[in-house]
This record gives structure tokens, sequence and C-alpha cells, in this order.
């Protein structure tokens, strides 16, 4: 279980973006996050994937603190994936940084193999979030915060991506938040929704996935 309790957030002395936060993400487990841009949904993913620090509050797996070390169990998947790369680094270089996927994962996110010796700077926005999304999906990995992934995407590749994340992570049991303001998509993927709106989460929807 991942657990967020009582989170409070604030740049400097500017008021809270949030406070008094709380959510659990089980495993296997799919949940959406919807609210308006700056509302701070990007920031919560961050605190979830232990990239910043929460003012208050404390987030768990287990009731285990995040390691500070090593490979995070928390996977944050930003909107804008050149922010998360070295775009002089190969693309085999780039996903070995966390593990060697093997072909039938890399064919199944899109990935060609020419790409593989590629640097990752000549890719384009689409096909380096593919290579991203792979990348996050290391062995020791349990949860995923995917942050608007599929938004720059045509829609072929957005349901490719899906479909081949959605079958990954149910083999392998991983809890996923999926962040968007697209609530059509969180209707098909998650089985409830929250809400980050006034510095509080509001529980919004709950979904029947067929």
């Amino acid at each position: 279980m991942l657990e967020a309790c009582q989170l409070r957030y604030a740049f400097h002395a500017q008021p809270p973006l949030f406070e008094d936060v709380s959510l659990r993400l089980g495993a296997g487990e799919w949940i959406g996050l919807s609210g308006d841009s700056g509302a701070g949904k990007s920031t919560l993913g961050r605190l979830l994937a232990g990239h910043d620090e929460p003012a208050h509050g404390h987030i768990r797996i287990d009731g285990e603190q995040l390691p500070a070390k090593g490979l995070r169990p928390v996977q944050w998947l930003p909107q804008s994936p050149e922010l998360a790369v070295n775009p002089h680094w190969r693309v085999t270089r780039v996903l070995n940084e966390a593990w060697a996927p093997p072909e039938t994962l890399r064919r199944a996110f899109g990935i060609k193999p020419e790409w593989l010796n590629r640097p990752v700077r000549t890719l384009s926005g689409g096909e380096l979030q593919r290579v991203c999304v792979l990348r996050a999906l290391a062995p020791g990995v349990r949860y995923l915060i995917a942050d608007e992934i599929s938004t720059m995407l045509d829609p072929i590749t957005q349901l490719a991506l899906w479909q081949a994340l959605k079958a990954e992570a149910e083999k392998r049991k991983l809890g996923v938040l999926v962040i968007s303001h697209d609530a059509a998509l969180l209707r098909r993927l998650c089985q409830r929704r929250y809400h980050l709106e006034n510095a509080r989460l509001h529980a919004a929807e709950h979904y029947q996935l067929s």
C-alpha cells in the first residue's frame, strides 16, 4: 500500500498549494487524479515518488518510509519526458540505467530496434515518452505516477501505450495513479477518481470497469 497522510505543501511564504491531503493506492489498483492547471497535481505526484518533501505529513509504503537511495519503488512519469533524461545518451543507455527490458516488451511499447542506438534528442516527444514509460517498469518498481503521459500522443499511439502499460501493470500488480484532465480517459482506466481543488483533495467518483 502506498499511503500519503495529511500532506501539506507550500512554495516558500506563499499560501499552501494543498494541505491535509491523504490518499491510498493499493497494489494493482488504478486511481485517477484531476484538477485545474496549477492546482498542484504534478507536485503531489512528485511528493508521492519522493522527488520533493512535504512541509507536513508523510508518505509510506507498507508502513515504511520511501527509500532514500537506490531504485525508487514509486516512479513519477512527467508529461515532458525530455526533463527526465540526458539528451546526449542513446536509447539503450537510458533503458539500461534502470534495467534491460526484453524485446517482447520493447515491441509492446512500440520501441523500434533502430531507435536503440540513437541519441534520445533525436526522438520525437511521443517516442521518448514510450522509452521513459518502459524504463520506469524496472523490477522492484511497485507504483507508477503517470502525469499526463499521453497528452502529446496521437489517438492511435495513446491507445497502444495505455494498452501496453495496463497489461504489464496487471501482470505485475502495479498500483497506478493517472493524472489527467481527460475525464473519459480516467473513466476507462481507473476504479475511482480524486479531484484536487482549492488546496483540498476531494473523492469525486467511483467507476465500474468493464
